[in-house]
């Protein structure tokens, strides 16, 4: 039985499921998180409809499927499914309906639908359009849209868009404008709030220019315009007293590689393998979290949704966060019991890389987490391609009298793994293994020190190993 049924752990949706972009939302007494939906072993990002997940307030580990609520052919352009439905967000509109704004992956417009309900079904609505009917995105000297972001106050709701490369002087930064109580008519034109690389000398937000991922919310009387930066794995803010303007850099949530930290290793060390990023914050029972994605399966196209706690401090700053296996369960994690290995917060090997290669399989050096069967299919995830020094590493764990580990093993590996609870820390306890096509129990005993500790599982043998799972007692 794994001890894992009543608390939070990240990835926060089954093992099975990639949602990454998520935009968190309370409405009425859940915590719904729309976002765009890759593809296990998929051959580009958000090959599948928008479907939807929700938990009770009160129990946000709890996670329900609400099924689909939105398909590709839904879009009057998109007919017959050739293009993608990239990341979304919504916003409840003057009417008190659901807003569901999006962009097709060809097409540089934006797109809406709307539904009576937080996960019904949603219903095309319209395109975005400036007064005189054109499209946004399709006036002259408009920039392509992409990654919508909204956020409604009163009858107007303010939309963010935009996508930026390094260097690309056609990109000049994120886009906000405002749209009339339809959500579709433009009634204060786009300008930019943030700005791309090419135009940001001078700006505060060198080194962190505006790359994708738009996403806007407002604590208190100011607006956090949270976005992917140009080196895609951190989650940056910036802030402001008007949703139009006046921005400015503020700093980093969360890495998904943790680069910058440096609490438990050097602050430019990549402690997992990982890529571009897309997320929100939120605030649950008195407490903020940041919604944020991690790749899988050595790709850029199978990501999926973390949490992590943050503080919002009295001067409104939010300090970077470690990645953690602990999610939503606001504190660590019972040090007892069975714990699948997907939850690793840390995963890496002597061969540092900052992103997640497209294909860890051929180039043979990567640990990376993946699952079995094909898309859809309900197999739990695992650690696979763990080679000589690959390490997984899961945060925290409140240890009480362990005395003993066993790890579930699969694959043509002999040799050991080395359990720390520090990275470079003592080794407390060595399992040997062998080679096995089924999983295989292997037990060893070990004395963790009582307290709040890492976990660090190092594979340190010959051959490929898979781990499934690991048994504190």
């Amino acid at each position: 039985m794994m001890n894992n049924l009543k608390q939070g752990l990240n990835p926060y949706l089954p093992s099975w499921e990639y949602i990454p972009d998520g935009e968190p939302y309370l409405f009425e007494d859940r915590i719904y998180v729309y976002g765009s939906h890759d593809r296990f072993n998929g051959h580009g990002y958000c090959l599948n409809d928008y479907v939807c997940w929700s938990a009770p307030v009160n129990e946000p580990q709890n996670w329900r499927y609400e099924g689909i609520i939105y398909k590709k052919t839904d879009d009057p352009a998109n007919p017959d499914a050739s293009m993608c439905l990239y990341a979304p967000d919504v916003t409840v509109g003057p009417d008190g309906k659901y807003y569901l704004f999006y962009v097709l992956d060809k097409l540089p417009i934006v797109s809406v639908a709307v539904c009576d309900k937080p996960a019904g079904k949603y219903k095309f609505h319209g395109y975005v359009h400036y007064l005189d009917g054109t499209k946004l995105g399709e006036k002259d000297g408009d920039e392509p849209q992409f990654d919508p972001g909204v956020l409604t106050e009163g009858n107007t709701t303010y939309l963010y868009t935009g996508f930026c490369s390094r260097a690309d002087k056609s990109r000049s930064g994120a886009m906000g404008m405002a749209l009339d109580s339809d959500m579709l008519t433009i009634i204060e034109e786009p300008k930019i709030v943030v700005p791309s690389q090419p135009y940001s000398e001078g700006s505060g937000f060198e080194g962190h220019e505006y790359f994708e991922a738009a996403s806007i919310r407002k604590i208190g009387d100011t607006y956090y315009f949270v976005y992917s930066s140009i080196v895609m794995h951190e989650l940056c803010y910036a802030t402001s007293k008007n949703p139009l303007k006046g921005f400015e850099y503020q700093g980093v949530i969360v890495s998904n590689n943790d680069l910058h930290i440096d609490t438990y290793k050097k602050a430019e060390t990549p402690a997992y393998y990982g890529g571009n990023n897309h997320g929100s914050i939120v605030e649950m029972n008195n407490s903020w979290y940041v919604f944020y994605h991690r790749h899988t399966n050595g790709s850029n196209f199978c990501r999926q949704g973390c949490i992590e706690k943050i503080e919002v401090d009295k001067n409104g700053k939010i300090a970077q966060v470690e990645m953690t296996s602990c999610g939503i369960n606001g504190g660590p994690l019972v040090g007892k019991g069975e714990y699948p290995t997907y939850i690793a917060c840390n995963l890496f090997c002597d061969k540092e890389a900052i992103y997640a290669p497209f294909n860890a399989y051929m180039d043979n050096r990567y640990p990376i987490i993946t699952q079995d069967g094909k898309d859809g299919d309900e197999e739990i995830g695992y650690i696979g391609n763990m080679m000589k020094s690959a390490t997984a590493g899961f945060k925290y764990f409140n240890y009480k009298d362990v005395k003993k580990i066993t790890l579930k093993v699969r694959g043509y590996c002999q040799g050991n793994f080395e359990i720390r609870t520090e990275i470079n820390g003592p080794v407390l306890a060595t399992i040997n293994v062998d080679f096995t096509n089924v999983w295989k129990e292997y037990t060893t005993d070990i004395n963790i020190p009582n307290g709040v500790h890492p976990l660090y599982i190092t594979y340190a043998g010959d051959g490929i190993a898979n781990l499934a799972s690991f048994i504190l007692e």
